[in-house]
């Protein structure tokens, strides 16, 4: 297992960005890789709610973890601290033993001139999965989220 860090800057004030976190809508539309689309199944933003989403790729070359080309995975809202905050454990659906284990995705926001700075720890990702490709896809869902929250 390992762990990454990946930030990006957002011309949006803090609370707008929050509010990104926390919006299942939101969520849909920017916490997705370029090639891929996002279905959100459950969402209970509150410290201890659940959520499931799946991310399926749109062409039929992309292999998924839970199935041929989507990977799907559940989890719960460990802390919300308004504005600043958002710490989420999760995991995989998956029958594959390499790609099992909880995670956490730690998203901590900061003010910065002009917005806010994001960061995303995201922590225990099991070693099947290639580091390169996790912080490539944290960069491009953080490129959704700032060009939503500056929209």
């Amino acid at each position: 297992m390992y762990s990454t860090r990946v930030s990006c800057r957002v011309n949006a004030p803090r609370a707008a960005v929050y509010r990104m976190l926390v919006d299942a809508d939101a969520l849909a539309r920017w916490r997705v890789p370029e090639g891929m689309s996002s279905e959100v199944h459950a969402f209970d933003a509150r410290e201890g709610g659940a959520f499931r989403i799946s991310l399926t790729y749109d062409l039929p070359t992309g292999t998924g973890k839970s199935g041929s080309h989507t990977d799907t995975y559940h989890g719960r809202f460990l802390e919300l601290v308004p504005d600043e905050r958002v710490v989420e454990e999760f995991e995989f659906e998956t029958g594959d033993a390499a790609l099992r284990g909880t995670m956490t995705m730690t998203t901590t926001l900061t003010d910065v001139a002009g917005g806010t700075e994001v960061v995303v720890l995201h922590e225990g990702i099991p070693d099947a999965v290639p580091a390169d490709q996790n912080e490539e896809g944290t960069r491009m869902a953080l490129a959704h989220l700032a060009r939503l929250a500056e929209g």
